[in-house]
């Protein structure tokens, strides 16, 4: 159990029976009237951000994370095993606690995992991925400054759109947590 005055970046809070994480907070001292505690805070299972206000001295009731590194393995049905990189124990991690960031998950690339004891709360993938372009049509020189783009198929088989000039066998770095295509990436 803390108050607002024990906010901070990252903190995990149970709030209105879910799991959130504080994005960013800002302590308020109108003129009139009592202060106040303006905070963003993130869902930990849906990803979904919300605006609270609390009272100032408001209790509220935190949570005790653990955040391990892992490394992603292979898929198993509707599930990701991930290794432990300290022990090497594996474990199967449900596909949904990876939100939409599993389509850009290679082998082998490292995760973090959130655990509530032994319960794992969230998992966190790299916010970028570099990605080879496996299919798309074919590009032409000098064909940028229109803006326009052209869907293109991954390495993961996840699509995302890209400016006409990216051709096949092109690396990409995508933002996971929008699926946005970023840049070419020199190899």
């Amino acid at each position: 159990m803390a108050d607002t005055s024990d906010f901070r970046n990252g903190l995990i809070i149970k709030f209105k029976n879910d799991l959130y994480s504080i994005v960013e907070f800002q302590h308020v001292k109108p003129g009139k009237g009592g202060a106040f505690v303006r905070s963003t805070l993130k869902n930990l299972k849906s990803g979904k951000v919300l605006d609270n206000t609390f009272r100032a001295g408001e209790k509220v009731d935190t949570v005790r994370v653990e955040r391990k590194k892992y490394q992603y393995l292979y898929r198993e049905g509707d599930s990701l095993v991930c290794m432990d990189n300290e022990t090497y124990e594996q474990i199967n991690v449900r596909a949904d606690l990876f939100g939409d960031s599993v389509g850009y998950l290679k082998e082998s690339e490292e995760v973090d995992i959130l655990f509530d004891g032994s319960v794992i709360i969230s998992v966190e993938a790299p916010v970028f991925a570099i990605l080879k372009v496996i299919e798309t049509e074919p590009g032409f020189k000098g064909n940028t400054a229109t803006g326009a783009v052209k869907p293109a198929k991954l390495e993961t088989g996840v699509t995302v759109n890209v400016p006409l000039f990216i051709n096949a066998d092109d690396v990409l770095k995508v933002d996971t947590r929008t699926g946005d295509y970023v840049e070419r990436v020199k190899t």
